[in-house]
């Protein structure tokens, strides 16, 4: 086969551009520059313009459109809704800000002094009002995701992309005919409809899906895909550009994938790694540097965008600074995050070049300004957080809590999948600690043989796993009884967290020496978690936590309260907290200053029998959770032995959780009294307790 340059054969293609894809991270690193700058800077060497290595043909261009409705789409998808609705105010303001100062001064610049007309002027204008969290991954490796100014900065990029995108379709809709009345409300039937459409259906629509398609992670990816692409053609119906169909799915989607989940990280590792690429050359394939620099009207489009842009951010960083009081570090932080331009900035241009009211000059403008900004935000932000944190140190010394280690007994397959699925939800996302999925086979006789089956079944806990990127470490136990093997596990490994599942058939074995869980609580102080999951985890709605009297007075309150929270952010559900007036006062306070934020509603209670009568309250995608004691500790009463049983019985059609706070161990032995429970029913009895 002969090489032609340009080439032409798909594989020669293929293998050329998945070479400058492996390439760039290296380059990333040596250079110190974005990845997307090192990608676009290979397409306009590759490309027609270049060494003319390769056309832009028509599968560049196809794959290119995929790549530029994925990024709209995980730009929705990754938005934190909680955390935005905390701060909406604040969020409002400075994405108002972010928006309204550089449309405003673009405008006036482009329409007044250039000398374009008011659409084209208005579409530049737009090029550089939203922004992209370049540098976001900055801030959280030094441990300021939690500082206010970057949870507005997070915030404010949902108003003001939302608000480009808006423009962007008024604009492209109103090429094709004057701006009559009849425009306006054909316009907003239409955007209505697609809204509707998109954020009213398809959202009921993937819940119903997710459930029926529980195991079958491939098939919930592809009904993913499906739906980004239907809400782009539906976005072309309306009228609009298909990229705020795609921005809108991830919004209509965002509380139904949570951001550990396998299909998240199916969907950021095929965007990232796939789809997004290809976009990024393409659009380096279509600047011309010749142009830029020999064309006049490109270096006097390039040069204002390149100045005006950073000016205009940083105006809108001033003023949020000075109406809500922030330090001038956090001044600089909110530029530095807000400052770099990339996602929307390519689809507003692009959008603009395909229906004429852009030229060649604009997009070349575009890409001047990605370089710039990219490099301005990621310099200013890793200089500034790093003053930022040295400050927050010295006025908080480093506590660390203990790292979490979550157990996970396993003995029933069938409840396996959703245990390691809560169990990484649980983890604290800053921590790298594994999963530890344990199998505890009865000493006897047959011990080997049960050893090779468990840990062949454990085999599959290290695939789901592996799919979101967790570490798991697989656990073997041979002892006397499954209670026994628990128990050393957890101190050898010196566990914090122990995930089990549920079993409601309790012998009468076990109600004369008690059960797995009764002789691990009495041996044990870390927090348990006693889980009967239902409905798939992603379809939660609400979790209704019912709490005890004197629950804030226990060790473990910090711990659990921590739990709720991540699960909450993680299935992005509203947490109903229930409990007495002095408790329900401990918890405001916490959760009104947690991080991850959760939308959280309180509502007093009498006695923790109260909630039997609460099943006309609770829906089907609603999860109890329950936090429990063991006896003799300061927030233990009677009721709560009852529980459990409650819970199966009333409410059968809904997932649960009975957490066991860590509190002191009621017992100082560190080995289980009785042998007799060595007969316990093994099937299941690793994990159902």
């Amino acid at each position: 086969m002969e090489l032609h340059i340009p080439l032409e054969e798909p594989v020669q293609i293929f293998t050329l551009v998945l070479l400058i894809i492996l390439g760039a991270p290296i380059l990333m690193r040596r250079l110190r520059v974005p990845s997307i700058v090192v990608l676009i800077l290979a397409g306009v060497i590759i490309g027609p313009h270049g060494l003319h290595i390769l056309e832009r043909d028509a599968s560049i261009v196809l794959f290119g459109t995929v790549g530029l409705l994925y990024i709209m789409f995980q730009a929705g998808l990754e938005i934190d809704i909680i955390d935005f609705k905390r701060y909406k105010v604040r969020s409002i303001v400075f994405g108002a800000l972010t928006f309204l100062i550089p449309i405003v001064v673009g405008t006036l610049v482009f329409n007044n002094l250039i000398g374009y007309n008011i659409k084209p002027a208005i579409l530049l204008a737009s090029m550089f009002a939203p922004h992209t969290l370049l540098a976001y991954p900055i801030v959280s490796r030094l441990g300021l995701s939690r500082n206010e100014a970057v949870t507005i900065t997070i915030g404010g990029t949902l108003i003001t992309d939302t608000a480009v995108l808006l423009t962007l379709a008024i604009i492209t809709g109103s090429t094709e005919g004057e701006m009559s009345v009849g425009f306006w409300l054909k316009m907003l039937i239409q955007m209505s409809m697609f809204v509707v459409i998109v954020i009213g259906v398809f959202p009921k629509l993937a819940k119903w899906m997710f459930k029926q398609l529980e195991s079958e992670k491939g098939a919930q990816f592809i009904f993913v895909l499906a739906i980004v692409f239907a809400s782009g053609f539906i976005a072309e119906l309306a009228g609009m550009d298909a990229i705020i169909g795609a921005f809108l799915a991830g919004l209509a989607l965002n509380p139904l994938i949570p951001h550990t989940s396998p299909l998240m990280n199916r969907i950021e590792f095929v965007g990232n790694n796939i789809f997004i690429p290809f976009f990024l050359l393409n659009v380096g394939m279509m600047v011309n540097l010749i142009k830029l620099f020999t064309d006049t009207n490109a270096l006097i489009i390039a040069a204002t965008i390149v100045i005006l842009a950073p000016l205009c951010k940083y105006a809108a960083a001033y003023i949020t600074q000075r109406i809500f009081g922030y330090s001038k570090l956090q001044r600089h932080l909110i530029f530095g995050l807000s400052s770099a331009h990339a996602a929307a900035t390519l689809a507003v241009v692009l959008a603009g070049y395909e229906v004429g009211l852009l030229g060649e000059s604009a997009l070349n403008g575009a890409v001047a300004l990605i370089l710039a900004s990219s490099l301005v935000s990621s310099f200013t932000t890793e200089k500034t957080a790093k003053l930022l944190a040295i400050i927050e140190r010295r006025k908080k010394p480093d506590v660390s809590d203990k790292p979490d280690r979550i157990l996970v007994p396993v003995g029933n397959p069938k409840s396996m999948e959703s245990l390691i699925d809560l169990a990484i939800m649980l983890k604290n996302p800053a921590q790298h600690e594994p999963i530890y999925p344990l199998a505890v086979v009865i000493d006897n006789e047959h011990a080997e043989e049960e050893i090779y089956k468990k840990n062949k079944m454990l085999q599959e806990a290290i695939k789901q796993a592996s799919a979101t990127d967790n570490d798991v470490q697989l656990v073997s136990k041979i002892d006397i009884n499954i209670a026994s093997g628990i128990l050393r596990a957890i101190k050898e490994l010196m566990i914090t967290e122990v995930v089990l599942g549920w079993n409601a058939k309790i012998t009468t074995q076990a109600r004369i020496f008690g059960t797995v869980l009764d002789n691990l609580l009495e041996n044990t102080e870390q927090m348990f978690l006693v889980c009967r999951i239902i409905q798939p985890l992603n379809t939660t709605s609400r979790l209704i936590v019912i709490v005890p009297t004197n629950a804030e007075l226990e060790r473990g309150f910090m711990r659990w309260v921590r739990s709720v929270n991540l699960l909450a952010q993680q299935l992005g559900a509203k947490v109903v907290f229930r409990a007495q007036r002095r408790t329900l006062s401990k918890l405001k306070s916490i959760a009104t200053g947690a991080k991850p934020a959760i939308e959280a509603e309180f509502i007093p209670y009498e006695s923790i029998r109260d909630f039997s009568a609460m099943r006309s309250e609770i829906k089907k995608d609603d999860m109890m959770i329950v936090i429990s004691a063991r006896k003799s500790t300061v927030s233990y009463n009677n009721n709560l032995d009852y529980v459990p049983r409650m819970l199966s019985r009333n409410y059968s059609n809904n997932s649960f959780i009975v957490i066991y706070p860590e509190q002191y161990a009621t017992s100082q032995s560190t080995l289980i009294k009785s042998e007799s429970i060595e007969t316990v029913n093994e099937e299941g009895a690793g994990q159902n307790v």
